[in-house]
């Protein structure tokens, strides 16, 4: 009789260390009961009845998932090659188990087929400067095709853009050009601002003669300053004039 309970008892205490988990904080358990999803358990300690219940573990914390390089042809029918980074997480482990085989590998193949879908549509130029833009473009349709697996995209990233040699080339031409006509539109607009100036100077000289005679013997003044050579000046009439006038003349 004694045997037969100290039998009985190590299967009942087999039995329990058999049926215990400890799941972790960022640990779900999903659990079905004969095949039939009874619900999520966890964190700590729980129990699982053996051969009646299984569990399957799921993980909360957000998942980095490299994106592999896609070749795309933009819109203007440049073929580049991209890759990215998708950060996301499961947010309901049901849906994340039932719904949905594997949510990983359905993750990453959604997010490769968007990746080349979303930026098929804008033009090279777009790609290189507005990438948050294109970020939160590719990020809004994945979470949008995910919420049915229980899986929040929380991020997009591109991370690279990749050229052909001659593409970079012709990027690099198009820029000198760019800037060569930045320098001649400023130029001419120097040039502008200086006609306009000089002609509001001529003007005021115009209307007032005697501002010329000054500017005239200022100019004098200033090459006079260099020795190095000699320099001969017509002395107008009108300064004689204006020098031969009494004294208490206007």
């Amino acid at each position: 009789m004694p045997i037969v309970l100290y039998t009985v008892g190590a299967f009942v205490i087999g039995l329990l260390l058999v049926s215990l988990r400890v799941l972790r904080e960022y640990e779900r358990g999903v659990i079905f009961t004969l095949g039939r999803f009874t619900g999520v358990k966890g964190p700590g300690l729980i129990i699982v009845i053996p051969f009646i219940q299984q569990m399957v573990r799921v993980d909360l914390r957000t998942v980095v998932m490299d994106v592999p390089t896609q070749d795309v042809i933009s819109r203007d029918n440049v073929s580049v090659k991209v890759n990215a980074v998708v950060y996301f997480r499961v947010v309901d482990p049901e849906k994340a188990i039932i719904q949905v085989e594997d949510h990983y590998a359905a993750t990453s193949q959604l997010a490769q087929t968007t990746l080349r879908s979303v930026l098929g549509q804008h033009e090279l130029d777009e790609m290189l400067a507005e990438r948050d833009k294109l970020n939160a473009d590719i990020q809004r349709i994945l979470d949008e095709q995910t919420d049915a697996w229980g899986v929040k995209v929380r991020n997009v990233e591109i991370k690279h853009v990749d050229l052909d040699e001659s593409m970079i080339r012709a990027i690099a031409r198009q820029a000198e050009a760019e800037r060569e006509r930045r320098a001649k539109v400023i130029s001419a607009e120097g040039e502008l601002q200086a006609a306009e100036k000089l002609m509001q100077s001529a003007e005021v000289l115009g209307r007032h003669p005697l501002a010329i005679q000054v500017r005239y013997l200022q100019a004098l003044s200033a090459v006079a300053s260099d020795r190095t050579s000699t320099i001969v000046f017509p002395l107008p009439l009108e300064l004689l004039e204006a020098l031969r006038r009494p004294a208490g003349a206007a």
